[in-house]
Parts: structure tokens; C-alpha cells; sequence
């Protein structure tokens, strides 16, 4: 899904020590064509922060010919742009980062990226996790994308809005609280009319988390559409808790949502590892007051990317270089420090500095503990290659009800509409 990330500067100093407690040297991990001293620009675009202020500083002063040009853009105009520019032949970055919403439709036209495999990529494949290594790969078997992270699920809360509002602030207790929805649903009212306040920051934030829970997202994996399957069951807890009145109806990921959490206007929202780096650079004020449970029904996938190379590019050698570099343990043990993105290599939940690592911010949750737990256990769903815009259609709808513009008894009805409509056409 869409992210917001915020870096946590951390400098080249802290990067040399993560790469000295993996047993890398990030001299030593990868050459650059770059040593002929050609001077090379590549432009990599993504969404939100990634983590990659610090491996950009790290990598120019390894290759000091190479000048690394970063573009955060809106998650899905990022998807958008990149699709337009394929299809024009002309104008991708260098290197792109694609969702697990949108891979399935990219890894569909593996001729307009760079087969990684015959760049000497499959050296990695061991080191993922089989799934994720097989979800960039396309049919004929080109792989156009490295795994950068996953997103299993947990639930971040507010600890000190929890306990002003009587309940409980240990994470243990609160993980008690909610096994199921309609529970965590409960809880939201029992705290609303305590605090006169909401309890979750949007609807959309609870439709996510609920359909990564179950077996069969949008399509299936002859890319029908399944709306009265799992999107059913997610879009019905989405609407009872706006109806709920739990729910501050915020557009996520927006300014307004943002807002939100300086102002203590929700205390709880589902939480991928991802999101913790969004949290902390959202309200750095908040330190200490937020913590992790458990989410509610157990298990589920939200988020995780890959690094693209669209064939277009003129430097696709140096392109390469970068992005092997980027997913070695050092620096992927980095970006989990800094942002949170949890790698998607399973030997580095077993690494000391992933393990044993407690988030701070987070009151010092042991996150590394945490969310390596959720990832060994995911079984993912097959997302389908238009699940991209068929999930922005049906948030879509969504917010529509969260704004006053539609009826929650009409919802349903109408977000089958949207949805066939991308089935067809494949926009929102």
C-alpha cells in the first residue's frame, strides 16, 4: 500500500555500523560500472520515504561519479506515471519502486523492464522469501524486480489517549482486548464515548487491513473479480465502524490525515511496519506515547515493494549496480532502523540487529521481534493485475461515505459498480 515514510537521519556513521553488524562491508558488497569515471545521473522514483536519504549519501560517497536524484511522489500518480511512461516508450526513471498492489500489472509487461536475471540477480533469489522472489517474475520467467520489504500487520495505539480513556495501555492487555473485529469495534465505541473523541483515523485504513486478512482479495489468479468474497467482508466492517461513529473520516495519507495525528484526533490505526516511520515523522512530539498490539484476527499482508528498471533507461548497468546494492542485509538492516520497512529476506529475522532491535519511539516495542513474527508466518494473496486501481476505485467509495456524499447502505452497491468498471477497463 501507499506510504508516507519518514526518515530518521541517522547519517553514513550509522550506516558503516549496521553494515559491521551483518558482517558487509557496503565498499566491498558491489562495484560500479561507475569506475571509469564516467559521470552518471540515475533517477529513482518512489512514494513517501523509503529510507533512502542516508543509502543515497553512503552510495555517492562510495561512487563518486554517480549522482543519485530522488523523486517522492503520491502513491498512486507514482504507479500512474510510471504506466504512462512505459506505454510512451520514453520518460521512466531509472529505477522505479512498485507495491505489491500494483506488481502483478508490471510484471505483465516484463518487456519494458530490465530481466534482472540476466543482469546476475539470481544469486538472490535464495535469500527471499519464495513468494516474494516469485511475485516480480513474469510468466516466460523474467524477474523485473528485487523485494525491497513487507508489511505484515500489526495495531499502533495511542497508550496515553488509552489510558486517560480507562483502558488498559500495556501492549499484552490491549492485545487482549480485540481477537476479532466486531471486538475492536466495540472497544472503539467504549472509548468514543469516554473521550467524546474517534478512535480509528479512517475508513480505508480499516478496509486494508481486513481484506489482507482474507483468502481471496479482488481476483482470483484467472483474474476474475471476487467483490462478494473477501472485498465484501472487509468493505462491511469498513461500514460498520463509520457507522460506528469511531471513525475521524479522514482521507489517508493526506494533509488533513496528517493533521490528524498532531491533534490526537484517532488513537489507533492499522499498523504494517512501514507505518511506524510515517508515525514518527508525522508527530515526533509523540515519543513514548505510542506502542504496538496485536491486530485483530490475526495474520495479513499490507504493503511491501519492489525495485523496477524500465528498459528505457541509458544507464541500466549502473541502474542494476544500485539496486543490488540497495538490497544487501546492510543496508536493508539500515532502512529498517531508520523507517521501519521490514526486509524481505528471511535470514535477516534472525540477524541480531533486526532481532533484538526495540523502536524507541514506539515506546520501545520490540519491533524487530514483532513484525519478523508476522512476516515468517504470511501467506499472501494473489492481488491480480488491475488490483491496483480496483482498490482505488473501492477507497474511493469509501471515502465518498466518510464524507457525507453517500449513504453506508449504498455503498456496497456502488463500489460493485466502480469495481467492475476497472475490471473492465482497467482505471479508476
Amino acid at each position: 500500500m501507499r506510504r508516507t515514510l519518514g526518515v530518521v537521519a541517522a547519517g553514513l556513521a550509522a550506516t558503516l555500523v549496521v553494515a559491521g553488524c551483518s558482517g558487509r562491508d557496503l565498499e566491498s558488497d558491489n562495484k560500479s560500472e561507475g569506475g571509469s569515471g564516467e559521470q552518471i545521473t540515475l533517477k529513482v522514483a518512489f512514494w513517501g520515504d523509503m529510507g533512502l536519504d542516508n543509502l543515497k549519501a553512503a552510495y555517492e560517497k562510495e561512487h563518486p561519479n554517480v549522482k543519485i536524484v530522488l523523486n517522492s511522489g503520491e502513491f498512486n500518480a507514482q504507479h500512474e506515471d510510471l504506466q504512462k511512461k512505459l506505454v510512451a516508450g520514453s520518460g521512466a526513471p531509472d529505477i522505479s519502486a512498485v507495491d505489491e498492489g500494483f506488481i502483478v500489472q508490471f510484471r505483465n509487461q516484463a518487456d519494458k523492464f530490465v530481466n534482472l536475471l540476466d543482469k546476475g540477480a539470481g544469486e538472490f533469489e535464495s535469500k527471499y522469501l519464495d513468494w516474494k522472489w516469485k511475485a516480480s517474475q513474469s510468466a516466460d520467467g523474467k524477474q523485473i524486480g528485487l523485494g525491497t520489504d513487507v508489511g505484515g500487520l500489526a495495531m499502533c495505539y495511542r497508550s496515553d489517549l488509552f489510558e486517560k480513556a480507562g483502558l488498559p495501555k500495556d501492549r499484552d492487555a490491549v492485545s487482549k482486548l480485540w481477537t476479532n473485529w466486531d471486538d475492536f469495534i466495540k472497544v472503539g465505541q467504549e472509548y468514543t464515548k469516554k473521550t467524546g473523541k474517534k478512535f480509528i483515523d479512517s475508513g480505508t485504513n480499516m478496509f486494508n487491513p481486513v481484506l489482507a486478512q482474507q483468502p481471496v482479495g479482488f481476483y482470483d489468479e484467472q483474474e476474475n473479480l471476487q467483490m462478494n468474497g473477501g472485498p465484501k467482508v472487509a468493505f462491511d466492517v469498513s461500514m460498520k465502524a463509520i457507522d460506528a461513529g469511531i471513525s475521524a473520516n479522514l482521507a489517508s495519507f493526506q494533509p488533513n490525515w496528517n493533521q490528524g495525528f498532531k491533534k490526537d484526533q484517532f488513537a489507533v490505526l492499522a499498523c504494517p511496519a512501514w507505518m511506524l516511520g510515517h508515525i514518527q515523522e508525522t508527530a515526533p512530539d509523540q515519543k513514548g506515547k505510542w506502542d504496538i498490539a496485536s491486530i485483530p484476527g490475526g495474520g495479513g499482508n499490507w504493503g511491501g515493494s519492489w525495485w523496477t528498471v524500465p528498459s528505457q533507461g541509458k544507464n541500466i548497468d549502473a541502474a542494476v549496480d544500485f539496486v543490488k546494492w540497495m538490497v544487501q542485509p546492510a543496508q536493508q538492516i539500515e532502512v529498517f532502523k531508520t523507517v521501519g520497512n521490514l526486509p524481505s529476506q528471511p535470514d535477516l529475522y534472525k540477524d541480531p540487529a533486526v532481532l533484538d532491535y526495540k523502536k524507541e519511539f514506539m515506546s520501545n516495542a520490540p519491533t524487530g521481534q514483532i513484525f519478523a513474527a508476522t512476516a515468517a508466518n504470511l501467506k499472501p494473496q494473489y492481488l491480480g493485475k488491475k488490483n491496483g486501481p480496483t482498490r482505488v476505485a473501492v477507497e474511493n467509495v469509501i471515502t465518498r461515505v466518510q464524507q457525507g456524499g453517500l449513504k453506508s447502505d449504498a455503498a456496497w452497491a456502488e463500489a460493485v459498480k466502480q469495481a467492475e468498471k476497472v475490471a473492465k477497463t482497467g482505471k479508476a
